[in-house]
Formats: C-alpha cells, sequence, structure tokens
C-alpha cells in the first residue's frame, strides 16, 4: 500500500514549487523578510522596502518548472506564465524606461527648488557628493568590468534610483536587477549608512553649527526656474533630458498655481501607483539562481562604496568651503548633496539635531540635496555621452 502512495505523492510534490525549493531560495526569502522588518520595525522608507521585500520573498518561491522559461525559481503564478505575468509586465515598465520619467514627473511635483534658489552657493556641495560615482566607476573598472558596466554601476553613487535605471538600461540592460536593487537598497538604508561618517569627518562644535534662515524666493523666480532649466537641460544634456524635462514639468504644475488638480495627481495617486509599480519590479528581479552571483555580490559592495565616499566627499567639501566663508555652513548638509530626494536631507537633519535640538537643517540640507539631482544627471549624461549610448 505505501509503496502505492509513495509515487502518488511524489507526483503531486512534481507539480508544486516545494520540491525546487533551493538554500539560495530561502536565503533570498530572509533578505525579503529583513527589509520588510526594517521598513515596518525601524520606519526605513517603507514605501520602498514594502514592496521590494515582499517581491523579492515571492520571486523565490518556485513554480512548476514547466511554467518557468530557461528553470529559474520564480513564482508562476505572477511572473512566468505563458505570456508573462503582473511581475513581467511591472519590470517591462521598468526596462522600457516609462516608469522613470513618471517617477521624476511626481518627485518634481512634490519638490520646493525654493532652497536650492535661496543659496546659490549650496549647489557646489551637489557636485562635491558625487565622488563617489567615480570611485565606484573606477574600482568596477579594475574588477573586471567592461567601461559601459563600470559607469552604470558607478551611477548608484549619485543615489538617484530612477536616474540609475535609466543610465543602466542605456549602458548594461543585463545589469539592471542588482543596479537597481542596490540603488533603492541604499537610499532606504542611509538612515543607517550615513551618520557615522558624517560623525567621522566632523567635530561637535561643527555639528552644532546653526544656520540663519535663508531668503524667501518669490513666486516668478519659482515658475522660471523649471522652464529655464528644462531648456538648458535639453540644450546640453540631451541623453537624460527626458528625465529632468519630467521632473521639471511636475514642478512647474506645482508652481505655476493654476493646475492644483494635475500637481496633486502626480505627487499623489500617479506617484503611489508607480511607487508600487517600481518595488514589484525591481524585488521580482531577487531571484536566488540570478540574484546569488558573484557579480551582483561585487555591485553591492561597490554601491556602498560609492555611497560611503559621495557621503564623504560632500562633508569634506563644505568643510573646504567653511574656509573661505564668513558665514559657515554646517557640513552636516553636505552629506545631503547625493541625490535621495529627501531622504539625505533628513539624515542632515536629525545627525544635527541630535547634537543640538533647536537646529533644524532640513530646509538648508533641501539646497544640496535638490541640487544633487542635477548633479547625478550630468554625471549621467557625461557617461551616456562618452560610452556613445546617447
Amino acid at each position: 500500500m505505501f509503496e502505492q502512495i509513495t509515487p502518488f505523492l511524489q507526483a503531486l510534490l512534481d507539480q508544486t514549487g516545494v520540491v525546487h525549493f533551493t538554500v539560495g531560495n530561502f536565503v533570498m526569502c530572509m533578505v525579503g523578510a529583513t527589509m520588510v522588518y526594517l521598513a515596518i520595525v525601524k520606519h526605513y522608507e517603507p514605501l520602498l522596502l514594502i514592496g521590494i521585500g515582499f517581491a523579492c520573498i515571492v520571486a523565490n518561491v518556485p513554480g512548476p518548472p514547466d511554467n518557468v522559461p530557461g528553470g529559474h525559481a520564480i513564482s508562476a503564478l505572477l511572473y512566468a506564465v505563458k505570456d508573462g505575468g503582473l511581475f513581467h509586465y511591472a519590470y517591462q515598465g521598468v526596462a522600457k524606461l516609462i516608469i522613470p520619467p513618471l517617477i521624476f514627473l511626481g518627485v518634481g511635483a512634490m519638490t520646493d527648488f525654493g532652497p536650492m534658489i535661496a543659496n546659490p552657493k549650496l549647489v557646489i556641495l551637489g557636485a562635491g557628493a558625487h565622488l563617489g560615482i567615480f570611485v565606484a566607476l573606477i574600482l568596477a573598472k579594475l574588477l573586471g568590468f567592461s567601461i559601459s558596466e563600470a559607469g552604470a554601476i558607478g551611477i548608484i553613487g549619485g543615489a538617484d534610483g530612477p536616474m540609475a535605471i535609466f543610465v543602466t538600461m542605456k549602458l548594461a540592460p543585463h545589469l539592471l536587477g542588482p543596479i537597481s536593487v542596490a540603488a533603492y537598497s541604499y537610499m532606504a538604508l542611509m538612515p543607517m549608512i550615513q551618520p557615522p561618517v558624517m560623525r567621522a569627518l566632523t567635530t561637535k562644535a561643527e555639528r552644532q553649527i546653526s544656520m540663519a534662515q535663508s531668503r524667501t524666493v518669490g513666486k516668478g523666480e519659482k515658475i522660471a526656474f523649471p522652464i529655464i532649466i528644462a531648456m538648458l537641460v535639453n540644450l546640453f544634456f540631451p541623453p537624460v533630458a527626458p528625465l529632468i524635462t519630467m521632473l521639471m514639468l511636475g514642478n512647474l504644475l506645482k508652481e505655476c498655481g493654476v493646475t492644483d488638480r494635475l500637481y496633486r495627481t502626480a505627487a499623489g495617486g500617479l506617484m503611489n501607483v508607480i511607487i508600487i509599480i517600481l518595488t514589484v519590479a525591481i524585488g521580482s528581479t531577487m531571484a536566488a539562481d540570478q540574484f546569488l552571483t558573484w557579480q551582483t555580490l561585487e555591485i553591492i559592495v561597490l554601491g556602498l562604496l560609492a555611497f560611503l565616499f559621495g557621503t564623504g566627499s560632500g562633508v569634506v567639501t563644505a568643510k573646504i568651503m567653511n574656509l573661505f566663508l564668513k558665514v559657515k555652513i554646517n557640513p552636516l548638509i553636505g552629506s545631503a548633496g547625493i541625490a535621495s530626494v529627501p531622504i539625505a536631507a533628513r539624515v542632515s537633519h536629525i545627525v544635527a539635531e541630535q547634537e543640538n535640538p533647536n537646529n533644524l537643517l532640513i530646509y538648508h540640507a533641501m539646497g544640496p540635496n535638490l541640487a544633487g539631482v542635477f548633479g547625478t544627471a550630468i554625471s549621467g549624461g557625461i557617461m551616456l555621452a562618452l560610452l556613445g549610448a546617447g
């Protein structure tokens, strides 16, 4: 009797993904669960980590092998059905470069460029905080990556997820999975990554520096700014113009005062939908058999180094500026020069507030933070132009 039941049970199991569940799948499920934990318990960018972590878990629940192209251990229900499932089409929105410009539209609609307009000298910090891009590029080339692959890896250091996706799809589309995961994961983990570097490079007295309130920026300036920037970027940096153009359109919808319904949609409902699609698409690339490779590990490490060097170079740039300024700036805002808006600015504010509860740096930190968006765009545009991927 038992001998008759055993083949039946085996056949039944063969129709499921249970027998194909590997140690690698388990490891990636734990990675996904850790992301969800950090989002819920530690409040580390839950809008990003919940979707990425959940999709990572589901992507590592194997389906029946007959339904999975190439035998990849990806959920057959959500990804690898006959004509492509939910995860497949979410990923196509990223791969076809539809999602990144729409993200920039929403970011523009949520952004006040006033801090950068009010204090233009802080733009220097947006440039100074991009050393990590070139450090990662050089190290990637030394590790044996091609120059195009190294350029795509380097852009992780800009801390701009949509820009990282855009540049990677132009230069090294086969690396989109690990690069996008590294970029968005490190952005979400900035509250853990940046503070130790910021404290190591500054004194207590420097961290306690208070900054005077900036001038009020007029409505005319705020309306003219996105129009002028869109023109300049399209003239001088056409490779990245689709992203910055949409960023400026979103900001113009916000600042012009006559399109409230459109800007609220771009900043609200549309942005929420796009974030869900984006995080699901990124998490779905984290299947163990494709993600657990030495190449992925190298990219993850290089991405971390890029963030560390970018944070450090921004702080050092601010300290150098203070040598020539009569009114000193708090060097902590230099770390906000990388482009993750508003995460990096918020980290600068939190670290300063821990040293001086009356120190409100968020507005000042938004200046270099917003400048960092343009710094990453310029870096990406130069890479695309030089590497022939315009």
